[in-house]
Order: C-alpha cells, then structure tokens, then sequence
C-alpha cells in the first residue's frame, strides 16, 4: 500500500521586507563580530538566512498529509483574530543549551501576540488530528543558523562578546500565512501556500507600516 503524500506545514507572521533586509544586515553584523571574539571560530559552520526566509513561527505542524491543506487553509481563514503592533527585541540563542540558531526576540505591548498564537493553535487541533507543541511559545525570528557540532564551544566563544546593537523595529501583523517547507542540504527553502487576513488592532499604527528608528542597545 503506498502512502499518502505527506507535506511540511508550519504557520507564521511575516515582517515586511525593510524589516526583514535590516534583520539580515543586523545579523552579518553580529557574526562577523562574534567571529572576531572569539579568534574566527563562530564563522565556521553558520549560516546566515536570507531575508526572504526570514519569518516568526506561530505553529508548526510537522509532516502532514496533503489532503489537509484545505482543511488547515479553512481554519487560518476562519480566523477572528487582531493582529498588533510587533517589535524587535535582544538576541536570543536557540535552544538556550545547546544553540543552533541566532534570533531576535519579537515583543508586543498589548499581548495580542499570545492571544494570537493561542488562536492559531485552537483553529490548527479543531481543524485536524493535531497535537500542540508542549514548550513555551517564544516569540521570534531566526537570522542564522549553527552547525550541531560544537555548539556548546560556539555558545561560549559568543557569550565573550555583546552582539551590536538590536536595530529599533515594529511592524503590525496583517496576516498569517500557511507555509510549506522544502528541505534542502543548503538550507530550508519555504513555499506560501495560503494567506489569511488579520482584524485590525486598535493598537495597531494607522497605516499598518512598520516604524524604524535609531538602535536601541538591547
């Protein structure tokens, strides 16, 4: 018996692409100089993402047979949820343990992030035969990622050397988007499968762009 054709969804908020491009820039900053102080190890085996795959993950989904995009594409439309203001916060090193990946942590003053996230979490496992995460949702976007071997000694080169300064960013989540992810010796590539419009926040800034200031040392 063949199986079903299965595919890898996951779903998440997209920063608009002049956050995304300062993301990226930020982030060959802090390998470069993390690199540096810790006498060129941090370079060896990292790899930086490109701003088109730049994205915060809301829910990820694993493995799912095909036949149920429509499903998971109905629930995210069915959606009545807000979608606040997001901003850029301090590095982060994922997992905290043992990293494989730097990230930016992503904040919102009115807690619609949370409520958002539990949204799109109850839509996914009323949609389908799906089983939540059980960690702590952290929300954030990831800029590189480390190779496994010898995390732990590229964790500890790193904690000798503050990262510049995180570049002062918000932006409002408009909409979420179904993703479908390619794996790839190279690196994870991302195809979007659907888009799903948030309500506006009265929170929210009044032409839905992003803001852009001076770093803020974090």
């Amino acid at each position: 018996m063949s199986r079903s054709p299965t595919a890898r969804l996951f779903v998440a908020i997209d920063p608009p692409a002049a956050v995304r491009e300062q993301l990226a820039a930020w982030a060959r900053q802090a390998v470069a100089a993390i690199g540096a102080a810790g006498r060129g190890g941090i370079p060896r085996g990292v790899r930086l993402l490109g701003p088109e795959t730049m994205h915060l993950t809301l829910c990820f989904l694993g493995s799912r047979p095909t036949e149920e995009i429509d499903q998971i594409a109905a629930a995210l439309d069915g959606l009545q949820a807000h979608g606040g203001e997001l901003s850029v916060g301090a590095p982060l090193w994922l997992p905290p343990r043992s990293p494989r990946s730097l990230a930016l942590a992503v904040h919102d003053r009115a807690g619609e992030l949370a409520t958002l996230h539990g949204a799109v979490r109850d839509a996914l496992a009323g949609a389908i035969d799906w089983q939540p995460e059980r960690r702590r949702f952290r929300a954030h976007v990831t800029v590189a990622r480390l190779g496994r071997e010898r995390s732990r000694e590229r964790r500890g080169a790193a904690d000798e050397h503050v990262p510049p300064p995180t570049p002062q960013l918000s932006f409002v989540a408009a909409e979420v988007v179904l993703y479908r992810s390619w794996l790839a010796p190279a690196g994870a590539s991302y195809e979007p499968l659907t888009r799903s419009a948030l309500c506006a926040s009265s929170d929210s800034s009044p032409d839905g762009g992003e803001g852009v200031g001076e770093p803020d040392g974090r």
